[in-house]
């Protein structure tokens, strides 16, 4: 007989189960609609983000910004590390050598680049120790009440847990938005998703 501590116990892994399930079926959907896009399909869309992204008051406020290098058809951020990194500090995510946070280091160009442990371009600069203003985050889906799937492996999620008050923009094609995101308690959040078509707050 069971008691009303193992069930509840019980209860509650059968729904984490079900939850990680469910963001599994999901991101692979969204990995595959995002995989066939077109060289040509992806930079017209990525231009229109960038343009609305640039517009934001967040963006414009910020001298600090954290940003991402695209992979696997990302929404691709390279005109904007160009064209920012002698406007404003921009910084990109390095994996720690223990692998379970990430380290922030200056963008100084595509050729300081190394790939780095999960084969994601990383710059070679020292850490940057300093404050940010603005987080640029990928994801794999979104929904229109900002919560957001990753890649997995709870990076950003551990990541913006210590930056409660830093402004967080996400950008995503427009299929990436969907209409629910399973979420668990340790997902964050972003303030602002920039798509093509639109902004959402």
């Amino acid at each position: 007989m069971l008691f009303k501590s193992q069930i509840t116990d019980l209860y509650h892994k059968t729904a984490m189960w079900r939850r990680h399930k469910e963001k599994e079926d999901l991101r692979a959907i969204l990995e595959e609609k995002r995989r066939i896009l077109q060289k040509e399909q992806r930079d017209e869309y990525s231009e229109a983000i960038i343009s609305r992204l640039v517009e934001l008051p967040e963006f414009k406020a910020a001298n600090v910004v954290l940003a991402y290098y695209p992979i696997k058809n990302e929404v691709n951020l390279r005109p904007l590390l160009e064209e920012y990194r002698d406007k404003k500090v921009v910084l990109l995510p390095a994996v720690t050598r223990h692998g379970r946070r990430l380290e922030l280091r200056q963008y100084a160009g595509r050729e300081d680049l190394r790939r780095g442990r999960f084969g994601i371009p990383e710059p070679q600069t020292p850490k940057y120790k300093g404050g940010v203003d603005l987080v640029i985050v990928p994801g794999v889906g979104f929904d229109e009440d900002l919560h957001r799937l990753g890649r997995g492996g709870g990076y950003y999620d551990r990541f913006l847990k210590c930056r409660p008050n830093t402004p967080k923009v996400a950008v995503a094609y427009d299929f990436q938005i969907v209409r629910d995101v399973p979420v668990d308690r340790h997902d964050r959040k972003v303030d602002v998703v920039v798509t093509p078509s639109r902004v959402i707050r």
